[in-house]
């Protein structure tokens, strides 16, 4: 029997993965280079990765960067971008619903403590939650199944009583790797890569009821 559902953060509560790649890509353009989605994909949902947008923007322009002034003003685009981003739709009523129903709520999330609470708290969603655990909590992110299992040991809760919704393939394979079922609902960039190892995949939480979602749920597990 299900009993909690455990939330990713990042383009799954809040669409903050357009806007890093859409003011990286910016940038870009402004230097007169370019930054393809297929380089950028490896680093959605994921805080560790080889590509270094400064090191391959560096490479692709003939005067020197001024890193700081980079950094500043991608950091001032991403965060005005952000700031016009509402909640994603079905978010605000699963979790009104979840707590009608008598469901345990928690949070996983590779992003820091202070970046996703403080999104949280502007959203009004922060006191929902009943644990939040992020990278300073963990030793190891996704797609390691810490973050999940600490959710899980916070709510108390074994990994067949609970959901993981997840957006991108890292966040579905650190679900897939602490034995819970996963549902993907892809955003506007995470639909475009490959999210088959998910249990259950909906185009968005608005998609279904919570109720219905819950005995989808158990008719797809048998």
């Amino acid at each position: 029997m299900i009993r909690g559902l455990i939330f990713d953060f990042d383009g799954l509560i809040l669409d903050t993965e357009l806007p890093d790649y859409e003011s990286w890509k910016e940038i870009y353009e402004a230097h007169g280079g370019a930054l393809p989605f297929s380089v950028w994909s490896e680093c959605i949902g994921a805080t560790k990765f080889s590509f270094d947008p400064f090191d391959n923007l560096a490479s692709q322009v003939a005067t020197p960067l001024d890193r700081e002034e980079v950094r500043e003003r991608r950091m001032r685009r991403y965060l005005e971008m952000i700031e016009a981003q509402a909640v994603l739709p079905g978010v605000e009523a699963a979790i009104a619903d979840a707590h009608r129903l008598g469901l345990k709520i928690g949070l996983a999330s590779s992003s820091r403590r202070d970046w996703v609470v403080g999104h949280l708290t502007r959203l009004g969603l922060h006191a929902h939650f009943d644990t939040i655990q992020t990278a300073d909590d963990v030793t190891h992110t996704k797609p390691h199944p810490e973050l999940y299992l600490a959710a899980l040991d916070a709510l108390g809760l074994q990994p067949k009583e609970a959901i993981a919704i997840e957006d991108s393939p890292v966040g579905i394979r650190a679900a897939n790797n602490a034995g819970i079922f996963c549902v993907a609902i892809p955003n506007a960039l995470t639909r475009q890569l490959p999210i088959d190892h998910a249990d259950l995949r909906l185009d968005s939480l608005a998609e279904l009821p919570l109720e219905r979602l819950l005995a989808l749920v158990e008719e797809t597990r048998g």
